[in-house]
């Protein structure tokens, strides 16, 4: 799911045997499975038969997370270390299944959807609690979502637009009572739709749908974990005795802590401190290999055009920009190249992405944009970078920008934000380039292309296409998949040739984890692993010597 990657200043280490490894793997994702949800087997029974899990040997379990002031409010928090966090403490309808990502049900103990497919009718399993023994019923969902979208700093509220007035209700031009969500009885929540929406149970996977507690009073925690304790380094959470499923939680305590120190980290792996290195580890340093996690993930890095200013808010002139980069030393140092958006998937059809660098033809493209909008051709136009003021792959990515758009009469600027929470600071930063991080929140392209539609909480471009708008939405009103795709890719295409972004590279995920020790972690596309499925499991390798 998720969320936007902590960027922290530090790069990945990565040794060239684990490069050869990714260099040998499928050129597409294939995220579609063929189970429906009702056919998706509890993957922790089937681990239970498989493995056995021995309760005698679980105990606090260890994970080493990269320094970063957690946001643990579910409806505002945006970046994917917080979401890893809060799939455990919170839960939805529905939640992921560890390994395929499906939709599992989860509050939601069955459901049945209309045959026009715009009305879903969610039955809620009757011991489902808080934390502090309060019930969670029908109207608790319902409260909860209306909460999310009065929310004017929810990210992710945009994604339920899908809903009957959902839209208009963010946007102050109707009443809760008009929202298509309705609390028929205790058990009973009915979703109304505005069109039919086959992706709405892998949307609702996402931890700001998620049944949390809006009112005032203790904190309560709806999913397998609650907060033991919290200090500014490290949190430490707790199995929660309330869960409705708490049988099959294994773990009895897990601490988090936090460092971004990658040989300190490698250090603290390497002598049996942490179960876990999420991330913040350098391989080189690490001396069992095989616990080395890397795997391309469904998410990409890219370069954004702000659409607020003049003349960045014009195509004629981005696309000028775009004509002079220097795509192949701007993507010198990723492991994954990016020349679109959306990682290529399997079924997806192929979109030209941005290779061509002409610098000839960006003059000419400069002159014609230049007239077009009454700019003289010696006018010198400037361009302000946002970029973190510790990123070195930042500052580098500006510097060959500047150089590249120079004869262009374009000045490019540099302007800095202290490293924490840099993504943030965009909404309120009047720059007109900022670089970003993205991974799909549920395994659909719309995943990322809800970041530019033009009335979408995630949108930070602001940069709205009606014929954009127009094929998300018949992309989302169609239940033939392959037509789904078309029209998703149709739309990439038109924000690409709208130069709109500068696709930069795919996500890899880099985990420090022995899984023979460590059972129910699992690679997925999405970098999802949820603590709940997470148990000890006795090792009967060799063990690796410590070395300090």
């Amino acid at each position: 799911m998720k969320k936007i990657i902590a960027m922290l200043g530090a790069v990945f280490i990565l040794n060239f045997c684990f490069a050869q490894e990714m260099e040998g793997e499928d050129e597409t994702l294939n995220l579609d499975t063929p189970e429906s949800v009702d056919q998706i087997v509890d993957l922790e029974a089937d681990e239970n038969k498989e493995n056995g899990v021995d309760q005698s040997l679980q105990r606090n379990f260890n994970i080493q997370m990269a320094s970063q002031n957690w946001n643990l409010d579910p409806h505002t928090a945006a970046y994917s270390s917080e979401a890893q966090i809060l799939d455990s403490l919170y839960e939805g309808l529905f939640s992921y299944h560890p390994k395929t990502l499906d939709p599992v049900p989860a509050i939601a103990k069955s459901f049945k959807i209309s045959r026009d497919k715009k009305r879903w009718t969610f039955t809620i399993r009757e011991d489902a609690k808080f934390s502090n023994g309060e019930a969670i019923n029908a109207f608790t969902v319902r409260n909860c979502w209306i909460e999310l979208l009065k929310n004017q700093g929810a990210p992710y509220a945009s994604l339920l637009d899908c809903i009957k007035n959902a839209e208009d209700f963010r946007n102050g031009k109707c009443s809760e009572s008009d929202v298509g969500i309705s609390a028929r009885d205790d058990k009973t929540l009915v979703v109304s739709l505005r069109t039919p929406t086959a992706h709405l149970s892998k949307i609702l996977c996402h931890h700001a749908f998620s049944v949390c507690r809006t009112a005032g009073g203790e904190e309560a925690f709806s999913g397998a974990f609650k907060i033991k304790e919290r200090t500014e380094a490290s949190l430490v959470l707790e199995k929660n005795p309330e869960y409705w499923d708490e049988k099959n939680v294994h773990l009895p305590q897990i601490t988090i802590s936090s460092s971004s120190d990658i040989s300190e980290n490698a250090w603290i792996f390497n002598t049996g401190r942490t179960d876990w290195v999420s991330g913040m580890v350098d391989t080189a340093k690490l001396i069992n290999k095989n616990a080395v996690r890397i795997s391309a993930i469904f998410g990409t890095e890219y370069l954004f055009f702000s659409c607020k200013n003049r003349p960045w808010n014009n195509a004629e002139f981005r696309n000028a920009l775009l004509s002079a980069v220097p795509w192949s030393a701007l993507r010198k140092q990723s492991l994954v190249q990016a020349t679109t958006l959306i990682y290529p998937l399997a079924g997806y059809p192929a979109v030209e992405g941005l290779t061509d660098t002409s610098p000839e033809d960006a003059l000419e493209m400069m002159k014609d944009a230049r007239k077009a909008l009454g700019y003289t051709e010696n006018e010198k136009i400037s361009i302000t970078f946002g970029v973190s003021m510790t990123s070195e792959r930042q500052q580098k990515q500006a510097e060959l920008l500047k150089e590249a758009w120079e004869p262009l009469g374009v000045e490019l600027k540099i302007q800095t934000t202290p490293e924490d929470r840099y993504i943030d600071s965009i909404p309120g930063w009047n720059a007109d380039l900022f670089t970003y991080s993205w991974i799909g929140d549920f395994a659909d392209p719309l995943a990322f292309l809800e970041l530019f539609r033009g009335n979408s909480t995630l949108n930070q471009t602001k940069w709205n296409s009606e014929k954009f708008n127009k094929l998300l939405e018949e992309a989302s009103n169609t239940t033939d998949n392959m037509e789904h795709y078309k029209l998703l890719s149709q739309a990439e295409q038109l924000l690409l040739d709208e130069g709109v972004i500068l696709p930069v590279s795919h996500s890899i995920s880099l985990h420090a984890v022995n899984l023979n020790n460590v059972g129910g972690w699992f690679v997925n596309a999405l970098d999802i692993h949820p603590f709940k499925y997470l148990y000890i499991k006795e090792d009967k390798t060799e063990s690796v010597p410590n070395v300090i």
